[in-house]
């Protein structure tokens, strides 16, 4: 079902199998691109390096002949660049694996493999995204608290959060405002996120009214 129009028996890259990979390569990087704008984030550098970078891989495994295992080798070194830029988070990577797979298919030659894959995988993430299978993600939160240097942090809230949280953890403890406030990172799992607020009430009635932060909890957030 799959055939690769590389296959011609000669061994030879014709012009024509060129522009068709290239041609397929950049067709389907901009709907990648597509795919990653719709969700409504991500810089416009970094979708037009998703739309480039399938024609990139493409033409590192035509250049070495369509041999896949030297292919990545040469794609392996690239490796050895350090940007000096903050980790993607987990889609940007998943959408970088993504483009690089469909560079492996016309690269190969396989157009219609890539074109199966485009769709399928795309599809895939619009069903996974709309559906409520990993709603219970929603339930880890961040929570930044300041309160007096004079309180005992170790066990001032929990209290409260016995009756609101499932999992709690200390992650960070530092002083602000020239030692005279301690602020408090924890990571938390609500029982019931609708009980949020309650929670946030009970939490600034301990502390003297101060600052209290509750977001979503970034898997890849500085925690120093």
């Amino acid at each position: 079902m799959f055939t690769s129009i590389l296959n011609d028996g000669t061994g030879n890259l014709t012009l024509l199998q060129g522009i068709l990979c290239t041609g397929c390569s950049l067709l389907l990087g901009l709907w990648i691109a597509f795919i990653y704008t719709k969700q409504g984030s991500g810089s416009k550098s970094f979708r037009i390096s998703i739309a480039i970078l399938p024609a990139i891989v493409q033409s590192v495994i035509m250049m070495v002949n369509g041999n896949l295992g030297t292919g990545v080798a040469v794609l392996g070194t690239f490796s050895l660049v350090r940007f000096r830029s903050v980790p993607g988070s987990s889609k940007e990577i998943l959408f970088i694996f993504f483009a690089m797979a469909i560079g492996l298919a016309t690269g190969m030659g396989n157009l219609s493999f890539a074109l199966f894959t485009a769709i399928v995988i795309s599809a895939a993430f619009f069903l996974y995204s709309h559906i409520n299978l990993f709603q219970g993600q929603l339930k880890d939160k961040e929570l930044r608290i300041i309160i007096p240097e004079d309180l005992d942090y170790t066990e001032i809230f929990d209290d409260i959060f016995v009756r609101y949280v499932s999992h709690v953890e200390i992650i960070r403890v530092k002083t602000i405002n020239l030692g005279s406030m301690f602020e408090i990172l924890y990571h938390i799992t609500m029982k019931d996120v609708h009980q949020e607020k309650a929670m946030i009430d009970e939490i600034r009635c301990r502390n003297g009214n101060l600052a209290v932060i509750s977001a979503k909890r970034q898997a890849n957030s500085d925690e120093l």
